[in-house]
């Protein structure tokens, strides 16, 4: 029963550390980014929310959200996805959802998917900015 506890604990450190090592593996190129709004004071509910209900929350929000991001509160939208966190408060340019909507990456990734079946629009370089400028501001 021992052995087979630590058998357990090592196969778990094991890939714990494999996940997080892939993790670093991706890399992000900020330069390939539109800049940041530079519209100040940029809140969730009043700017950012409006964009991912037109454009993210058919997927993301509901039941059954895509990947278990919820998109349609502030809190979902902090708390990530089943994979973890897409933002970082204060860093755009280390959000992954800052990449995925702007088409940036890895075309897996992008957000909405390009010939998505509900024909929802790649966002603009306007909404892609004015989301950078709420997560560098600090995402509330």
């Amino acid at each position: 029963m021992r052995a087979r506890t630590l058998s357990l604990a090592i196969s778990s450190a094991l890939a714990f550390s494999l996940l997080t090592a892939m993790a670093e593996d991706k890399k992000f190129d900020a330069s390939k980014l539109p800049p940041a709004s530079d519209q100040k004071d940029v809140t969730y509910a009043k700017d950012i929310k409006p964009i991912l209900d037109k454009s993210c929350v058919k997927c993301h929000g509901g039941e059954k959200p895509k990947g278990k991001l919820r998109l349609e509160t502030l809190e979902g939208a902090i708390k990530g996805a089943k994979s973890g966190a897409v933002i970082v408060p204060g860093k755009s340019g280390e959000s992954s959802l800052v990449y995925a909507v702007a088409h940036v990456g890895d075309e897996d990734d992008f957000m909405p998917p390009p010939n998505n079946k509900a024909n929802i629009a790649q966002l603009t370089k306007e909404q892609v900015a004015l989301i950078r400028a709420w997560i560098d501001q600090g995402a509330k």
